[in-house]
């Protein structure tokens, strides 16, 4: 078996993705990454190695992804706008044999001192730009191609760098099994098909758009439009000219189009499945986004350590707030803090198990045994509670919990009664030191624009709502919140 395999069997002529405006089928797709798979062989690289892919949602990643798997080695796809350090640390992790570099990520690449790299054979630019010593990759791609290499179901077939449920940044290790099951967990659900248009946004360094938007659209044989970032304006007209059928996005995506108004949102009422994950989708913007255009937007819930999806909504009726039930071949169960399952109604952690759980990270024993049991199960650190029909509702991360005097305080609980309140546009709740109960909560909000609201106006509006020792003793009125590559609130930068 092989990953890159998913791309073989569809028509010819079917197109496969649209890239800054460009089109290539799945014949053009097989013929770019068969040849590109001849590049790699003659760069050297064999079963098992490294190759870091620094391009952000193009043609080039798309190729070099596919290609990478296909001669057996291990691709490494990294945000192409992180920091020249965080890129530095994390190719010292993978040690690469081969490394992409598309023009966006040259002022990082330039910054990274690649003399410890021991095994580094080969540095590609995409797009014909030139770097002193690399390998220019032709528009054409004439190299010799090269057949798929046949792969074991427990080789490794990506690393994923993730903060995940480990704490600090760990490569996670999916193997070819863990990603091609969730692809087929999904087919099962019978939503996608290969006359469907995919908006592709999700940063494809990112397990939610790459294994759910670019693996699970080409797995299908549908089209993927790849969009470097997101523009609400832009987007718009990209759904209305690419006639895009099916939406994937995280939470802060759906909330800014639900602020949107004018002739040309029209055509948020024509998206036919619309999707959300990454963080909790707040409920006013689920419901404001019903009531202006009939779109209900299904969320679900994974990680990157499931390849990712464990749960969806898009089966059944759309319960808001719910991020459904597991996907065919997932099971879940929710446990106390005894280790003990948790009663009905109760709230527990949620632990995984299946075919797409991960291998575990990348020489890193201490962190894989903290999150994945001896029997399998994996460990997810977030805390759920399941409704009397099964549906499962997420409550909060276990290591957000906020421990007021004793009491447990989920911040996702305090941040979902601030976004009710009509002035406020983004919330994040986060415990502070406190002399004489352990902790208090503190929160961060962005005002809507144009609206005035002070501090003892939000702590009101919270102690209508709250148990007194869950209200906020500390609200800052900021004009912004730290967002990761997905636009989810990092609550630890608040700290």
């Amino acid at each position: 078996m092989n990953l890159a395999e998913i791309i073989e069997q569809h028509p010819q002529d079917a197109v496969a993705l649209i890239s800054r405006g460009r089109p290539t089928t799945y014949g053009e797709l097989r013929r770019q990454t068969a040849s590109l798979r001849g590049l790699l062989v003659e760069c050297g690289v064999e079963r098992g190695d490294r190759v870091a892919i620094l391009c952000g949602n193009s043609r080039y990643f798309v190729i070099a992804y596919l290609a990478a798997l296909g001669v057996g080695a291990v691709a490494v796809p990294l945000n192409v706008m992180s920091p020249s350090s965080e890129i530095q640390r994390e190719l010292d992790v993978v040690q690469p044999r081969v490394v992409f570099v598309e023009p966006a990520a040259m002022t990082a690449w330039s910054e990274v001192d690649t003399s410890g790299f021991t095994e580094l054979r080969s540095v590609i630019a995409t797009e014909g730009h030139q770097i002193d010593g690399a390998i220019t990759l032709s528009e054409q791609l004439m190299h010799a191609p090269v057949p798929i290499l046949q792969m074991g179901p427990h080789e490794v077939a990506t690393l994923i760098f993730t903060s995940g449920t480990a704490g600090a940044s760990k490569a996670a290790m999916l193997s070819h099994r863990n990603l091609l099951s969730n692809l087929e967990q999904l087919a099962q659900l019978n939503q996608i098909h290969s006359n469907d248009v995919v908006y592709g946004v999700l940063p494809l360094f990112h397990i939610f758009g790459l294994n759910v938007v670019l693996g699970f659209t080409l797995h299908r044989g549908a089209t993927v439009v790849l969009v470097q970032r997101f523009d609400p304006a832009t987007a718009l007209e990209t759904l209305a000219e690419r006639n895009v059928t099916v939406v994937p996005g995280a939470p802060q995506m759906w909330a800014m189009f639900a602020q949107m108004t004018g002739a040309e949102t029209e055509v948020l009422s024509r998206i036919r499945v619309a999707l959300t994950g990454a963080s909790k989708m707040p409920e006013q913007v689920t419901n404001d986004l019903i009531a202006k255009f009939g779109l209900h937007v299904r969320e679900g819930y994974g990680l990157t350590e499931s390849a990712p999806v464990l749960t969806t909504s898009l089966t059944g009726s759309h319960k808001i707030g719910s991020i459904g039930k597991p996907v065919l071949g997932v099971q879940l169960r929710l446990v106390d803090e005894h280790g003990e399952d948790a009663d009905q109604g109760d709230s527990g952690e949620v632990w995984a198990k299946g075919e797409n759980i991960f291998l575990g990270y990348y020489h890193d024993q201490d962190a894989t045994d903290r999150v994945l049991t001896h029997d399998g199960w994996l460990r997810t650190g977030d805390i759920a509670v399941f409704d009397d029909e099964g549906d499962l509702f997420l409550v909060d991360r276990l290591k957000d919990l906020i421990i007021v005097s004793g009491f447990n305080v989920y911040p996702a609980e305090v941040e979902q009664v601030l976004l009710a309140h009509s002035s406020i546009a983004q919330a994040a709740v986060v415990g502070s030191p406190h002399p004489h109960t352990g902790e208090s909560v503190r929160a961060h909000v962005v005002l809507k624009p144009g609206v005035h609201l002070d501090e003892d106006a939000i702590i009101e509006h919270c102690q209508k709502q709250l148990a007194r020792y869950k209200c906020p003793s500390k609200v800052l009125i900021v004009q912004s919140l730290p967002t990761g590559s997905t636009g989810k609130i990092l609550r630890r930068a608040l700290h």
